[in-house]
């Protein structure tokens, strides 16, 4: 019988032995996230600040405070960014630059990621943090499936850093020591994104949303305080289910009011499903080891196909902006980008094809105080989302369903969910732009 106890400890090294044979040329990706591995990557950073790495490619999404000694212009001419969604890290490297130029973000949906990242941009290393190994043999990825999972699998390299922190996460999200090249140790609090307390405007957008949530509905929550406060709001509803890209910590809150047991889903009956995972200690310790949750990769989760099985689907997500022909920016601001695509569309498109499936994207109807519509004549970023997308979108002002809607009907309804101080300038847009007479 194979002693994994003698295969830990023989792939047991100090995160500088491991980042050793790293090629001076590589791709690399990380785990994202509370899936950051700090000592891998502080040790790679150190490898960087000694100019022992000349072309260095990092591939990632969403680096969180373990990634952060990586970000530094003095290593700008070693180390290159492509993020798929960025972060705080991101953009405070951009700010320090003064240019966001040091950023060279890559567009893509979620559910196509892991393909990307083997078939296109194959990684020649690949690092995440996991939980201690089981007397099988395995660790889990914990919070971090999504890519991670299937890039793990076709790296060249795969370095996993384990900490008793780690929750494990049945599904496809286990990985064998076998398939490990280097271990190394560093246990540790788990990042968490703590939920911002919601307004009045996102009480109003939650109330609105969850009386068209029907009981046994299949729900998937974007992140951000309106999400949040849907969930709030659905604490009464009956027999609901999880089938999402995101799991927040707005679900415990769910599943402890009992709304929540995945009885009406068509598939994954029981279970609460997704891909990725961010919250606080609360949600890590209720995931963790939990047979009622399973995590599975991006391209299974986000996929519109897999999505559709269920009935009654409903999708719910924030953006940025929305322009009178109903195209939506989710990811762009003052000019570049400030976040990602996620699995937003993905969800859309999933949800529409579900039986019974409801998207909703719901915002704020102003910025900067009032000082901002974010209903506007023309996107001032990305189309996110092409105006054939979005179904119900919804600001504190009210509700209004795109589809089946015409040029000129869209633009008045959109108007109408507009704070009252833009209303009348966009009335004159949309007449200059021949949407209304």
């Amino acid at each position: 019988m194979v002693n994994f106890s003698e295969m830990y400890n023989e792939k047991l090294v100090l995160p500088t032995q491991a980042v050793e044979s790293i090629p001076r040329k590589a791709n690399i990706s990380f785990g994202l996230g509370p899936s950051n591995p700090p000592a891998l990557l502080s040790a790679l950073a150190q490898r960087i600040a000694a100019k022992d790495l000349d072309d260095i490619h990092l591939y990632y999404q969403l680096a969180d405070e373990g990634a952060r000694p990586l970000f530094k212009i003095e290593f700008l001419d070693r180390l290159s960014f492509h993020p798929n969604f960025l972060s705080s890290v991101d953009r405070a490297l951009i700010k320090e630059a003064g240019t966001n130029s040091v950023i060279d973000f890559m567009p893509c949906y979620l559910w196509q990621l892991p393909r990307i990242y083997t078939d296109f941009n194959h990684m020649n290393v690949f690092m995440t943090t996991v939980s201690p190994m089981d007397r099988h043999g395995y660790f889990s990825l914990g919070t971090s499936c999504d890519y991670s999972s299937t890039v793990a699998r076709d790296c060249d390299m795969l370095m996993v850093e384990v900490n008793n922190c780690m929750p494990r996460v049945f599904g496809q999200n286990l990985i064998h020591i076998s398939e490990v090249d280097s271990i190394v140790e560093k246990n540790g609090a788990l990042s968490e994104l703590e939920d911002k307390e919601a307004s009045e405007q996102d009480r109003i957008i939650g109330a609105t949303i969850a009386s068209m949530v029907p009981d046994g509905a299949c729900l998937q929550f974007g992140i951000g305080s309106i999400p949040n406060a849907v969930a709030l709001s659905l604490a009464n509803h009956k027999d609901l289910g999880i089938h999402t890209e995101m799991l927040t910590s707005s679900v415990v809150n769910l599943y402890e009011a009992g709304a929540i047991n995945n009885r009406k889903k068509n598939i994954h009956k029981h279970k609460t499903v997704f891909t990725l995972c961010w919250g606080n200690r609360k949600l890590y310790d209720f995931i963790d080891d939990n047979p009622a949750v399973e995590s599975y990769p991006a391209s299974y989760i986000n996929d519109p196909a897999i999505i559709q099985q269920n009935d009654n689907v409903v999708s719910i997500n924030s953006i940025v902006e929305i322009d009178l022909l109903g195209q939506v920016n989710s990811e762009y601001i003052a000019g570049h980008e400030f976040s990602g695509v996620g699995g937003q569309r993905d969800f859309m498109s999933g949800a529409f094809r579900s039986k019974g499936g409801k998207s909703f994207l719901a915002f704020h109807s102003s910025a900067k105080d009032g000082k901002a519509s974010k209903i506007v004549p023309h996107l001032s970023g990305v189309v996110t989302d092409p105006r054939m997308e979005p179904m119900f979108v919804v600001t504190e002002h009210g509700i209004t369903n795109l589809k089946g809607k015409t040029n000129s009907q869209r633009a008045l309804a959109l108007i109408d969910l507009a704070a009252p101080q833009f209303r009348e300038e966009l009335y004159s847009s949309a007449r200059d732009m021949g949407l209304i007479k």
